[in-house]
């Protein structure tokens, strides 16, 4: 073997487990991709048009390539060929790496739930056109566990151009045997809520993140929230409301990509999925701790408010 060609093998080995170390970083960051550096794209062809004449042949060195982007060692990540000898090249695409869209967008108001760390990003969304859509894409749905259970899909119901959304945590009992969400104890406190901000419950849309019902009305777990809520987000994009109201921590860190508790908060505006979402309490929560109402309903009287402005500025310019 050639001294040319044994320095080849030697950085083709040290490529191959850069690019793994590199991949493994990505995975942990939860990126798709990264910038293409033109070094890349030059080494790969080089490599393997020198390795005709040495030991390793083609076939060995696709091989080498292949296990060191496999999907095994990173999910989500791919990444064309790093020289080994540019490490500064790789420190800056490092720092390049960033989010394409989640999913939806993220409450950008939260520098201090989120430090500087780029969110995940999510394919690009699908362009539904009316709600009937995702109802027919979701089906007899058996994507995730809690379908077992269930007696109903609770899709949602409502405006379907309305201007406040509201999204709780999941069906209940009532909710699962009648198909309708909210329509329990806290879906009668909901409906006195809706109506004390001025609205009747047709005018909003109400709807949950899982649409199926928990076992025992336990909280919805991490894979079943993971799968149901892309068409959450889908329904938000469609109805386009001027506000989304969070009732409860689940709903609120679903929708802000946070693990924030409910308590930190709740009544302000963050900026997510093209529109406005203000975390408060659940309904459930406030039949159990009455006291908190008056704190749930000063949250309501800004997205009242918030609204009013909204419509009165549209009337305005027409």
């Amino acid at each position: 073997m050639h001294a040319t060609d044994r320095d080849l093998r030697s950085r083709a080995i040290e490529l191959i487990r850069d690019v793994r170390a590199y991949l493994r970083y990505l995975a942990e960051l939860g990126a798709t991709h990264v910038e293409e550096g033109s070094a890349s794209r030059d080494l790969l062809p080089e490599w393997r048009e020198r390795a005709h004449s040495s030991s390793m042949t083609v076939g060995d060195e696709e091989n080498a390539w292949e296990r060191s982007t496999s999907p095994r060692e990173a999910p989500e990540a791919t990444v064309e060929g790093e020289t080994p000898k540019e490490e500064e090249l790789m420190a800056g695409k490092r720092r390049s790496v960033h989010s394409v869209e989640r999913q939806p967008e993220r409450a950008a108001e939260q520098p201090a739930l989120f430090g500087d760390l780029p969110l995940p990003s999510t394919a690009p969304p699908i362009a539904d056109r009316t709600l009937d859509d995702i109802r027919a894409d979701i089906g007899e749905c058996t994507r995730c566990k809690l379908h077992r259970s269930r007696t109903t899909i609770v899709f949602g119901e409502g405006d379907p151009r309305a201007r406040i959304m509201f999204v709780g945590e999941g069906p209940g009992a009532e909710e699962d045997a009648q198909g309708r969400p909210f329509v329990g104890r806290a879906g009668q406190l909901l409906n006195r809520m809706i109506e004390a901000m001025g609205f009747r419950r047709e005018e909003v849309y109400i709807t949950n993140v899982v649409m199926c019902r928990p076992p025992s009305n336990r909280t919805p777990e991490p894979d079943e929230i993971a799968t149901c809520e892309p068409f959450l987000f889908r329904k938000i994009r469609v109805i386009k409301p001027d506000v989304v109201v969070a009732l409860g921590a689940i709903a609120a860190q679903s929708l802000l990509g946070t693990k924030a508790p409910i308590g930190q908060i709740r009544g302000r505006f963050f900026d997510a999925h093209g529109t406005k979402v203000l975390p408060t309490f659940h309904p459930a929560f406030l039949l159990r701790a009455p006291e908190r109402k008056r704190e749930a309903w000063e949250d309501l009287k800004k997205v009242r408010d918030y609204v009013l402005s909204r419509s009165r500025s549209e009337d305005a310019t027409r």
